[in-house]
């Protein structure tokens, strides 16, 4: 329970400075970036500094049975920090330091709070990259990101954040101190522990350091946009250009809607008639090689008669990007709220995926705009809605149902980057089955006994 006692013990743990408990500032930890889904003001936000104040809150939680919610910036598409209960919100606002980079052996070590983009500037003095790039890179977090196993625009040639987290530290639900991996380039001890913390929606522990991979900088690159009047030729496209072993660092798409959206929006020179447009932008150590592979892609988009326009400098390039960057907020002032899926497919499913989801907007008389990264098949519906239109919300959730039930009958899954939290967790059966969903309960019951962590989230509870 969260009570005077407990707040007061918060308070010593972790400083008055370092407890909110006021109303009007405690609802703003009751949100994040996922509209339409069960949430519950929080009792207490705490901002931990270190480890130990962590374990001191576990070990008071497990005492009382009061749930924890972590939480890094908020900026999750699934309700994953979104508190369903009156517990403790756990902010890393306070734990955001970059502990170490080491060029040498291509690595930083970083507590969960560190931005990724303040990660990405400071190992750009080095030459380095860290690959996995969220949409909102500019305030997401490292350990929400880790969190969550985060995707984004490169995630086609870079792959997303389970492919760059070496190590890290983890406080248990028991209060114990598990760290786990290194800075070793090969590692193949114990169970694969990467693969259980990553994506583990701060259900079985509480990330509190990171080592983080890093890779040399690409040095040049190449950007471009194409026009397609027709989507089946935007789709072959994007397989033909894989297929041709051209494996882009960004292949994006955006459908009519989001396209004609985003110029009425941002103005930035769009056609308006066309059916799809793709953003293609490949990089590499070497200039020729570059230079090949951005002929290569021309050669395709004409051969699937796109028209095209190439970067030929900075300016060029961002004012291309700037199309890709605007596609959510040019979307959300069209209505009250948007609701922003995740529906992934293989890549040769895309125009079917596209298809469906227009016939879905027919059927249940909605306006979304699908973009999204077409190299990998990842795709974002973004269905807009008035949360005041009983009617209008009744039809979402059946066209979000239907949308779910499509990309799955094509061999999809319910996410590509946004975890399955709250928003997603009625559908985990679908993919994964009833023995899918027991193995997960048991890993959360061996390690969670109290359900203490996040609970409510990406663990189905009992039938």
């Amino acid at each position: 329970m969260i009570d005077s006692n407990f707040i007061n013990k918060c308070r010593n743990i972790f400083g008055p400075e370092n407890v909110i408990t006021d109303k009007a500032e405690l609802i703003t930890y009751s949100y994040d970036a996922t509209p339409g889904i069960p949430r519950e003001i929080p009792g207490v936000v705490v901002f931990p500094e270190n480890t130990k104040q962590i374990q001191e809150l576990i070990f008071l939680a497990r005492q009382t049975k009061t749930p924890i919610y972590p939480r890094g910036a908020g900026t999750c598409l699934s309700g994953g920090p979104v508190p369903l209960s009156r517990g403790v919100v756990i902010s890393f606002q306070k734990m955001n330091k970059i502990l170490e980079i080491d060029p040498d052996n291509l690595t930083a070590t970083v507590q969960p709070g560190v931005i990724i983009a303040d990660l990405n500037n400071a190992v750009a003095k080095y030459g380095l990259l860290y690959p996995p790039d969220p949409g909102s890179m500019a305030t997401a977090t490292v350990g929400g990101s880790v969190a969550e196993n985060s995707g984004g625009l490169r995630g086609l040639k870079y792959g997303v954040t389970k492919h760059y987290i070496m190590g890290m530290e983890v406080v248990l639900p028991t209060g114990e101190v598990f760290r786990y991996g290194g800075k070793t380039v090969k590692n193949v001890t114990a169970y694969d522990f990467t693969s259980l913390f990553v994506g583990s929606e701060g259900t079985l522990g509480i990330i509190t350091e990171i080592i983080c991979k890093l890779i040399p900088a690409p040095k040049y690159r190449k950007s471009m946009i194409a026009f397609f009047d027709r989507l089946e030729d935007a789709g072959k496209t994007v397989t033909d250009i894989v297929r041709n072993h051209v494996i882009p660092a960004t292949l994006e798409i955006m459908d009519k809607v989001t396209i004609q959206t985003v110029e009425n929006y941002a103005k930035v020179g769009l056609p308006t008639d066309v059916e799809a447009l793709l953003l293609i932008e490949v990089d590499g150590m070497g200039k020729d090689s570059v230079e090949w592979e951005a002929q290569k892609c021309v050669e395709i988009i004409k051969q699937n008669n796109g028209r095209y326009k190439i970067a030929e400098t900075d300016a060029e390039r961002d004012a291309l990007w700037a199309a890709r960057r605007a596609a959510l907020p040019a979307l959300a002032q069209v209505k009250p709220a948007t609701v922003l899926e995740d529906a992934t497919v293989p890549r040769t499913k895309i125009v079917d995926m596209l298809v469906s989801i227009q016939n879905i907007a027919k059927k249940y008389n909605l306006m979304i705009g699908t973009f999204g990264h077409a190299g990998d098949g990842n795709l974002h519906p973004t269905i807009l809605i008035d949360p005041l239109d009983k009617d209008e919300m009744e039809r979402l959730h059946k066209a979000v149902d239907e949308i779910f039930e499509v990309a799955l009958s094509f061999g999809g899954t319910l996410s590509g980057e946004h975890g399955i939290g709250v928003a997603k967790i009625k559908y985990l059966k679908n993919e994964i089955g009833r023995s899918g969903v027991e193995t997960m309960r048991r890993i959360k019951q061996a390690l969670d006994p109290d359900n203490i962590l996040n609970p409510g989230k990406l663990v189905p509870l009992e039938e």
